[in-house]
């Protein structure tokens, strides 16, 4: 994993503070690749979150507190949410080939 442990704390953190301490974070795509170099971090959040507009400006507000916290890096943020419905293939191969933070 690409991730150190400092950067993979912030971002337990910063899920944790936005979504509830109920919240999982997976790392997934280039980053998990030890042998790759480079790549955005992928990062998918597991929520119980139930209201459509809290879940964008949440989202929001997660990126932008790991913007500042990790520096200008280009991340991704898929969730996975009830409110959100069936899961989609993205959320299903994260939880396979990511790495649970």
């Amino acid at each position: 994993m690409r991730l150190t442990p400092e950067q993979a704390a912030i971002i337990r953190s910063a899920a944790a503070e936005v979504f509830g301490s109920d919240a999982r974070v997976w790392l997934f795509g280039s980053r998990v690749d030890d042998a790759k170099r480079g790549g955005d971090i992928d990062l998918l959040v597991q929520t119980t979150q139930t209201q459509p507009d809290a879940l964008a400006r949440d989202s929001i507000a997660m990126l932008a507190r790991l913007q500042r916290a990790l520096g200008e890096q280009k991340i991704d943020l898929i969730l996975d949410a009830p409110v959100l419905g069936a899961a989609r293939d993205i959320i299903t191969t994260a939880k396979v080939t990511g790495v649970l933070l």
